[in-house]
């Protein structure tokens, strides 16, 4: 398989580059980490940047392929991260793209582009741990609508969201995986209640949110009734598939630096940490090809990304933990300075072997549908 760059996707490439750097020096001040109203804004403020540039559709109407190359260079130039937005660019909009209706692509993909509308996921609940279809929040249809009933946890982006992916059981009486549907439901309904969580590095990203007799149009419902769980697992395979691309470009750039500080700090001396940070870089350069190969079969597939992702995400979040367990060896003591890099992200990284579905379902998919496993009892 060739995977490298065609003429076309070089020349995007070339055009990005110039463009980045003409127009990152532009940008304002970023906020401080904790104001997430000023983060909202700062991160519209870039997508709608994207927009006007013309990138803003790269992430569902473009090739795999270019989405790929506009993570990478952005990421390589220092370019804002999605923040805020990265349910709507990232998961939402492109299910909606792949699922919606010519209607809904057109009320909720363009202000999502436009940096108008943030979005969050509201999938994991407080009962359910890792098992997604496990979930009880309850939806009953009263005739245009659905009265929604329940609770999420860990929805990412909440206290600042204005439309939730959201998953609920409208048939009680089905099999677990054939009685849910994916609804997107307006953050500003009456009967929504949102509670921030603080996490381990201090940061509220999170949020439990408690659904009273809240009405969603069944105009929102994306998909059939009951076939939320199909619907979901292309969202999942976003999430797993492509999302990811720009974090393994930046675990790369943190790889070099961080052997430029151990040679500075005495710790280079090391053999054992120099093996581990040579094993480091042979993981990421595997993982990076990895991708290329996810994305190249996304592209033969019509767009959406296979079970490849989760054999992608299993190995990262295990190679992102080992790579920041790492860098609190390289800076030693001040491995425990809040206030020095890595540290925070040391923090953050153990959540991902967790986000996204935990590496013990990651296993199950491998085990099951690519190696053709009996299901465990």
């Amino acid at each position: 398989m060739d995977l490298s760059d065609t003429p076309e996707e070089a020349a995007f490439r070339v055009r990005l580059r110039e463009w980045l750097a003409e127009a990152l020096p532009a940008l304002p001040p970023k906020p401080d980490p904790a104001d997430w109203p000023g983060r909202r804004a700062y991160d519209l403020g870039w997508q709608r940047t994207l927009y006007d540039a013309g990138y803003a559709d790269v992430h569902w109407d473009a090739s795999p392929a270019l989405r790929m190359i506009f993570l990478e260079e952005s990421e390589k130039a220092g370019a804002p991260y999605v923040g805020a937005n990265f349910v709507g660019l990232l998961h939402a909009g492109p299910t909606i793209a792949a699922e919606g209706t010519d209607a809904q692509r057109a009320r909720w993909l363009p202000p999502i582009l436009r940096g108008e509308e943030v979005w969050c996921q509201g999938f994991s609940e407080p009962d359910a741990g890792s098992d997604l279809a496990a979930l009880r929040t309850r939806a009953r249809r009263d005739g245009d609508d659905y009265v929604v009933t329940g609770s999420k946890i860990w929805t990412s982006h909440a206290e600042v969201a204005d439309w939730c992916e959201l998953l609920v059981r409208t048939d009680p009486e089905a099999p677990r995986h054939r009685g849910i549907t994916w609804l997107a439901m307006p953050m500003d309904a009456e009967g929504i209640t949102v509670r921030p969580l603080r996490t381990l590095a201090g940061s509220t990203e999170f949020a439990e949110v408690f659904l009273d007799e809240v009405r969603v149009p069944a105009a929102n419902r994306v998909g059939a009734e009951n076939d939320g769980w199909r619907v979901t697992m292309v969202t999942l395979s976003f999430e797993r598939g492509t999302a990811f691309v720009g974090e393994v470009v930046a675990c790369r750039r943190v790889l070099r630096q961080l052997a430029c500080t151990a040679q500075e700090n005495g710790h280079w001396d090391d053999p054992a940490l120099r093996r581990r940070l040579g094993r480091l870089d042979a993981e990421f350069r595997a993982l990076w090809r990895l991708t290329q190969w996810n994305v190249s079969e996304a592209a033969a597939g019509g767009g959406v990304p296979g079970v490849g992702g989760s054999v992608f995400k299993l190995r990262y979040s295990g190679a992102r933990q080992e790579l920041y367990d790492t860098a609190a060896d390289v800076l030693g003591p001040d491995a425990l300075d809040l206030d020095r890099p890595w540290v925070l992200d040391r923090l953050s990284s153990l959540s991902y072997t967790i986000a996204a579905g935990t590496s013990q379902i990651q296993r199950n998919i491998v085990a099951e549908r690519m190696l053709g496993l009996p299901k465990g009892r």
